[in-house]
């Protein structure tokens, strides 16, 4: 309620103000909801990304969701935009090779997704994938990234001097490979399987 003095009759006057409130902006931005869908999506999977249970998680209302995007689909897509950016980028900086040291970059690309710091990447990985399966975006994000891993992967071979053929077979076993082993969980049947993972790394490259 607010107090307006009305002049002509010398006395206070007092009505509603009618116009909308202005939205108060919340220090929460967009940058943070999508990281924390990101995180979700790793953890729960496409389930995981509810406007209320990330709101919960980030300590908000679901005010502050419809603030930054338009619905749970705008949030969906900023994900997997988030993803396939983030994919390309390492894809691009894991292959960058000077001349000569193209087997130096394929090798490096193997032992990245061997590694353990890669944990992280290999559950939202396999949650996009799962998510892909349903979701026609999705899948068109994968295949788009796919194919950035293929063909930098491609042209470091070719640049080896294999043939066509032979550098698009080896680039697909290549992946094929990393995202295998991610999954494979062999300490058992070998106890020395990080040195299987160097035999298999050499294999795949220096038979080129």
């Amino acid at each position: 309620m607010r107090y307006y003095p009305n002049q002509k009759q010398n006395s206070i006057r007092y009505r509603m103000d009618t116009a909308p409130a202005k939205r108060i902006s919340t220090a929460l931005d967009r940058a943070a909801w999508i990281k924390a869908a990101s995180d979700a999506l790793a953890e729960h999977g496409v389930a995981g990304l509810r406007v209320e249970t990330l709101a919960g998680k980030l300590g908000v209302t679901k005010g502050s969701f419809y603030w930054h995007f338009k619905d749970r689909r705008d949030l969906q897509d900023a994900v997997l935009a988030r993803w396939k950016e983030g994919r390309i980028g390492d894809i691009r900086k894991q292959t960058a090779a000077e001349p000569g040291k193209e087997i130096d970059a394929l090798l490096h690309t193997i032992g990245v997704y061997a590694s353990p710091r890669n944990r992280k990447g290999i559950p939202i990985e396999l949650a996009v994938r799962d998510w892909a399966r349903r979701d026609a975006r999705a899948a068109e994000v994968v295949a788009e990234v796919d194919a950035e891993r293929l063909a930098c992967s491609y042209r470091l071979f070719r640049a080896c001097g294999l043939v066509d053929a032979e550098a698009r077979a080896r680039s697909v076993m290549l992946y094929a490979y990393v995202f295998g082993v991610s999954l494979l969980r062999g300490e058992q049947f070998a106890a020395d399987l990080t040195e299987f993972k160097h035999w298999i790394a050499e294999y795949i490259v220096r038979q080129a």
